[in-house]
């Protein structure tokens, strides 16, 4: 892993936690543009390579035994929305292009945090799985996001047991700084697509999600796979879609003001605040 990438993105990323916690949510605008109306911005071309890029993982094996989409998942509103948020909200220096890698590519080690979305029929291969071991043992950091029930969770399980061979996931405790970093939450926060997110009469506000093998979904669960020194190098976010709350901020209201405001965003920044400065 380039050591100057992350020692710019570090002392950017910490500079900027006062302005996200101020809690500064912008609009979105209105006209329409080829990213879908999430804005351009400008990037110093004189470091190209000192930017924080969302890297989305593209795998091709898909095994059918879980259940579930594919890599391509709330692409590509997520990955712009989210990169947006991540310039607006800390002072990263982002790039306005998320980009699309699979784990066997030359590049994949130029990036510090890579994404895979939807997990619950993934199978991956063996170059794989020597590809995704190197690459955090290196320093690099996985983020697992979309996937319901134990069917899937179990098959993620599975294939990451052929990762780790030596290591298992862990929940993570609430205390866990990666809850606290930027974004104070009182709570593991469950986000559920937006076509399943339930306010009742009461104003309580919940998730109609579902697994396809009926497994309760109820809990979301924050697990992780530590290195040697106990730092987190894959975060499994499992019965919740911190995805959707970033694709759909647009498209409802309520759903942005209580899952992409109050949820998805504060997690994902806490997600990559913890994996830029350990």
């Amino acid at each position: 892993m380039r050591r100057s990438i992350l020692f710019s993105l570090l002392f950017t990323l910490v500079a900027g936690i006062a302005l996200a916690q101020r809690g500064v949510w912008w609009s979105r605008p209105t006209e329409t543009t080829k990213r879908n109306g999430v804005p351009d911005w400008e990037v110093d071309p004189n470091f190209p390579g000192d930017l924080f890029t969302f890297v989305r993982i593209k795998y091709n094996s898909y095994g059918g035994r879980g259940g579930g989409g594919g890599w391509a998942t709330d692409y590509r509103d997520s990955d712009l929305n989210f990169s947006l948020r991540l310039q607006q909200l800390t002072s990263l220096k982002v790039n306005p292009e998320p980009i699309v890698l699979e784990l066997t590519d030359d590049r994949l080690f130029d990036y510090p945090f890579i994404y895979i979305i939807e997990p619950g029929s993934l199978v991956f291969s063996q170059a794989e799985v020597a590809a995704l071991r190197q690459y955090c043992l290196n320093g690099g950091f996985l983020m697992v996001d979309d996937f319901w029930g134990d069917s899937q969770y179990e098959n993620m399980r599975r294939e990451l047991k052929r990762v780790f061979p030596d290591r298992d996931p862990v929940e993570v405790p609430l205390a866990h700084e990666i809850f606290h970093n930027v974004y104070d939450l009182k709570e593991k926060p469950q986000v559920p697509a937006i076509n399943a997110a339930r306010r009742n009469m009461a104003g309580e506000i919940g998730s109609w999600e579902r697994a396809s093998d009926g497994s309760d979904t109820s809990t979301p669960h924050y697990r992780a796979i530590n290195d040697d020194e106990g730092r987190i190098m894959v975060f499994i976010c499992h019965n919740t879609d911190l995805g959707d709350g970033w694709e759909r901020e647009g498209e409802n209201q309520w759903y942005f003001e209580e899952f992409s405001v109050k949820k998805a965003y504060p997690m994902g920044i806490n997600i990559v605040t913890y994996a830029m400065t350990h």
